[in-house]
């Protein structure tokens, strides 16, 4: 049985008068127009719903104001061997829309009051322009409305934070009874990506591997950081007896730049997020550029101001990022000890943060001093500071087993680098003068 309430509007045929009640279903919370049944529910039927549906398309998209046409869904049915239409609105985000041929004014705009369409005073006109103004990305219905949160409840479920339908509100996923844009960030249907590359040498002539991470975006946050960590590589240096082992990159530079690439990108653009590591870099580029409130030397001295700050504010709660704003200072800070420091590179649209590999030798530079030690200099040189070296030292010095060690004293004994000296658990090893 077909009744009519707050959301729900009963036509016994299609006319134009139906543009006020789409036009109310979509400034208020949604709804469902039947066509052709009756206002007591009774199923009368349409003589030619191809027409009907080809009519009503275009009320839509010509005779209101704002476009409706991806907020609205047509769909033909057969009940009881009679056709209808079944018109679905979504509460759309762009508020107030209006009939074209009325304008912006009470007599064009119509909300929905029970179960009736009624205008729209100038006040609630304003209220909704205000409020339609100040709602960002993150607010916004998405358009997709089949979302599942399987990865996010298992990322909020390590954290010991409680994630379910009723906290999805109070997490600022819901707007207007629906899910918003930032939920659909966290589901497992987010559209968004991130496409990451290697190349080999210091340009993009030829690559090494490519992977698009897809996903929600606690996925793709896991996903990306274990990319990129499979490519920071470690340097070891030997500081007399200590061993000193230094990364390509600070692994907390790369997390925050990521992170800060996701937190402050412009999602009105549907471009991915790239991520392209070098010999000597990587460079994360994000789009939007910067907040016409910010300027750069903003950024460098830790001025922040989030694009979508929902979403900044779920990153801190989860403890993926620190107070807001320390971000690029700490990034900086990693990079006191490197005469390369990182660098950001901005565009109307795009925003690029540059950081440099700490390990990075050009090739033309490199002199025997830079290239790395044998095992064997390794312990003459140990030994130019020390005096005198174990088999047990050798083995720590070079984290080798006491077969290797042993293989490589007889070499510099034949070589007659070293001399021994002692006997037994006493043997020890000196520079040949």
């Amino acid at each position: 049985m077909y009744k009519e309430s707050e959301t729900i509007e009963l036509k016994q045929e299609l006319n134009k008068n139906i543009k006020k009640e789409i036009v109310a279903f979509a400034n208020s919370k949604g709804g469902t127009i039947y066509i052709g049944i009756t206002d007591d529910g009774k199923i009368k039927g349409l003589d030619n719903i191809d027409d009907d549906i080809e009519s009503l398309s275009g009320m839509i998209r010509d005779g209101i104001v704002r476009n409706l046409t991806t907020y609205t869904n047509i769909e033909p049915k057969n009940v009881d061997g009679k056709d209808i239409i079944e018109l679905h609105i979504t509460s759309a985000p762009e508020k107030p829309y209006y009939l074209a041929d009325k304008g912006l004014k009470p007599s064009g705009v119509y909300i929905r009051h029970g179960s009736s369409s009624i205008q729209a005073s100038d006040e609630i006109i304003r209220k909704m322009m205000i409020e339609s103004s100040e709602r960002n990305f993150e607010e916004e219905i998405s358009k997709e409305q089949n979302l599942t949160f399987n990865y996010a409840k298992t990322i909020f479920d390590s954290k010991k934070i409680e994630f379910s339908e009723n906290k999805y509100k109070s997490l600022k996923m819901i707007t207007d009874g629906k899910y918003n844009n930032l939920a659909l960030l966290l589901s497992d249907q987010n559209p968004y990506t991130i496409k990451c590359a290697i190349f080999q040498g210091t340009n993009k002539t030829i690559f090494i591997d490519r992977k698009e991470m897809t996903g929600s975006y606690l996925k793709i946050i896991e996903d990306t950081e274990h990319y990129m960590e499979l490519s920071n590589r470690i340097r070891s240096d030997f500081k007399g007896f200590q061993r000193v082992d230094k990364k390509d990159y600070p692994s907390y530079s790369l997390r925050e730049a990521l992170l800060n690439a996701i937190m402050h990108r412009d999602y009105n653009f549907s471009g991915s997020i790239l991520l392209s590591i070098f010999d000597d870099r990587i460079e994360i580029n994000s789009t939007g550029g910067l907040l016409s409130t910010l300027s750069l030397n903003d950024v460098y001295n830790g001025v922040s101001e989030s694009r979508n700050p929902n979403l900044a504010e779920l990153f801190h709660r989860l403890d993926y990022v620190e107070n807001y704003g320390t971000g690029i200072g700490r990034i900086l800070e990693e990079y006191n000890d490197f005469d390369i420091k990182p660098k950001i590179e901005l565009s109307e649209n795009v925003f690029k943060i540059v950081l440099p590999n700490k390990n990075y030798v050009k090739p033309n530079e490199i002199t025997n001093c830079e290239k790395e030690k044998t095992q064997e200099e390794k312990i003459i040189e140990y030994l130019k500071i020390n005096n005198s070296i174990t088999r047990a030292e050798v083995e720590k010095l070079l984290n080798i087993a006491g077969t290797r060690s042993k293989e490589i004293l007889s070499k510099l004994l034949n070589s007659n680098d070293i001399v021994k000296e002692g006997s037994g658990k006493s043997t020890y090893y000196i520079l040949n003068k």
